[in-house]
């Protein structure tokens, strides 16, 4: 980048996987050559797979937020949402955590803008159903689990304490697996240290996907473990399974039978953003549409990457890469270099990357991985899945070890704050990672 020159601004919409590797490789390479701008809701990466951790108490959640400005220097952070793109006229405009509306202008702009909940036409999902994308999420499942089971305990009606240690999980992918798995274990020992419910049945799970097996987007043999670890503890796995209305006091399913329950947890998997959508460039199964370098076709001076983004997966001619974090890492940092090679440092590169294998964390010493396609499971799996995800994350390292530790020989706090009441995490949320401020709800 020619530093003699007017500094070109680089704004980075959103700070997910992509977005945060974008900003940190631009911020090593451009220095002072370059004003690098990245606008976000929060002041802080979520380190997603381990959300579920957060959600069961294992981890507290700062422990998963890793500070934005303390671990990008030289990138400047605007808090606030991009609701508008002017793309002739070089324009994102926003609005701030307070209401506030606010513009950028920018030289070269990366939209990585992640995905937000994968909604059905299912009746009364969107009013009963919580999802799990977010951190006001994964707080409001902790205290409402915990909440249920305190009520449970307080009632005298065999069938109420029976709804309210129910949980229906949708969605037997990456997310909805790991949170059955974790949760069971939550909810067993909340139950054992719960006068009122110490010779009640067991909280019963429920893991449903229309799909023939659990884990449907990963090798077989992953399946197989996360299935026997899930059936092992109790968990009620149905394939080949959906529901077909959600209500206040359960669900029904497709087969007829209603679950009474007060839990409904959906993760049935994600969408992109629906900003991309209103673009008007051409889009691929709603992801916007780029090349082989991440620029978006007739826009040189727009970048794309993560789920928002349909990447050709060159190492699978014909398709598109898949929506995971481990893609959107790369793409990230690929989208740094390209930026900075269209300022006149370095060349383009294409993105390609073969998966290095997968890993599910299923709780306590337990897990399903296969590092460069090798399967593992058992503690031998669990210790590399814990070493994967601190190596993988930018920074807490120390404290997401010490709460592991912790958890290995103290019993979890069970109780809830009611910090982030039921309406502020509605299902149908265009930003699952903000909690709604109006209209909140109280807890069903």
């Amino acid at each position: 980048m020619n530093s003699s020159a007017r500094r070109p601004r680089i704004v980075i919409v959103g700070a997910g996987f992509a977005g945060y590797q974008c900003a940190r490789q631009l911020s090593r390479r451009a220095g002072d050559n370059a004003e690098i701008v990245l606008v976000n809701p929060n002041d802080y990466f979520l380190y997603l797979p381990l959300l579920p951790q957060v959600a069961v108490g294992v981890l507290e959640p700062r422990r998963v937020s890793v500070s934005l400005t303390g671990t990008l220097p030289g990138v400047r952070l605007v808090l606030g949402e991009v609701d508008t793109l002017d793309l002739p006229g070089r324009r994102i405009g926003y609005a701030d955590p307070e209401g506030n509306r606010g513009e950028l202008t920018y030289d070269r702009l990366v939209l990585a803008v992640g995905s937000v909940h994968k909604l059905l036409p299912i009746p009364g999902v969107a009013e009963h159903a919580h999802g799990f994308r977010g951190m006001a999420e994964a707080l409001y499942l902790r205290d409402h689990l915990t909440r249920q089971v305190e009520m449970a305990g307080a009632s005298d009606s065999p069938e109420e304490r029976a709804a309210r240690t129910t949980s229906v999980v949708v969605g037997a992918g990456y997310t909805g697996t790991e949170v059955a798995a974790q949760g069971v274990l939550l909810t067993d020992a909340l139950v054992r240290r719960n006068e009122g419910l110490r010779d009640g049945p067991r909280p019963r799970w429920m893991l449903l996907d229309i799909a023939d097996r659990v884990l449907p987007e990963l090798d077989e043999r992953l399946s197989r473990t996360a299935d026997r670890v899930l059936r092992a503890r109790g968990v009620e796995v149905r394939t080949g399974s959906g529901v077909a209305e959600a209500r206040p006091d359960g669900v029904l399913l497709e087969d007829g039978e209603f679950v009474a329950s007060r839990s409904l947890i959906w993760c049935v998997g994600t969408r992109p953003d629906p900003l991309v959508a209103s673009l008007g460039l051409e889009l691929e199964g709603g992801r916007l549409c780029v090349d082989a370098y991440l620029r978006v076709p007739g826009r040189p001076e727009v970048f794309a990457c993560g789920d928002a983004a349909a990447v050709p997966d060159l190492t699978r001619p014909g398709e598109l890469t898949a929506m995971t974090a481990q893609h959107a890492q790369r793409q990230g940092r690929t989208a740094a270099h390209n930026v900075a090679a269209s300022c006149g440092q370095g060349t383009p590169r294409p993105y390609r990357h073969h998966d290095l294998g997968f890993v599910v964390d299923l709780g306590g010493l337990q897990a399903a991985a296969n590092p460069l396609r090798v399967p593992l499971s058992g503690p031998l799996a669990g210790g590399l899945t814990r070493g994967y995800h601190l190596l993988s994350m930018p920074g807490n390292r120390t404290r997401v070890a010490a709460d592991w530790a912790l958890d290995a020989v103290l019993p979890r706090h069970g109780v809830q704050l009611g910090l982030v009441p039921s309406g502020a995490v509605p299902l149908e949320s265009e930003s699952p990672e903000v909690p709604r401020q109006a209209g909140a709800g109280a807890e069903r």
